[in-house]
């Protein structure tokens, strides 16, 4: 869902970007840059489930799962205090659109806008997006 939502802002924000710099072939770009985001997104996601499997294979997730035969409750509490079980689903949650958005900005700056790999080049454009997304909910009389 997050995901969801951030790809359609980071379509927005290479479009603009896009249109402002006058790009050509802006079409491409915009989709080079989605699929890119999903691409990494996905890569993610299945890097997450790889960490998921090696932290039961460590132990910490003992009764998760049960046998099919089995009757009763599974295990709901880990050996993490609440704080770390925070913090892995923080990170396993936003890490991969994060990466996406990461990765959508340096191609954005190295290769359509074709400057240096810099935080302000990577995330600009970013702050007028939000501006113009605010401003379209403005009624004029």
């Amino acid at each position: 869902m997050i995901g969801g939502i951030i790809m359609i802002l980071v379509a927005v924000w290479v479009y603009q970007t896009a249109l402002r710099e006058q790009v050509e072939k802006l079409l491409f770009w915009v989709v080079l840059c989605s699929v890119t985001y999903l691409a990494v997104q996905f890569m993610m996601v299945n890097f997450n489930v790889w960490l998921i499997e090696s932290f039961k294979e460590v132990g910490g997730y003992d009764g998760l799962e049960r046998d099919l035969t089995s009757i009763g409750d599974r295990k709901t509490q880990t050996a993490d205090s609440s704080f770390v079980r925070f913090l892995k689903s923080l990170v396993l949650e936003l890490l991969p659109p994060f990466l996406g958005v990461v990765v959508v900005g340096v191609i954005k700056a190295k290769f359509m806008l074709k400057q240096a790999l810099t935080p302000a080049n990577i995330f600009g454009g970013m702050k007028e997006m939000f501006i113009g997304i605010k401003n379209s909910f403005k009624v004029s009389d």
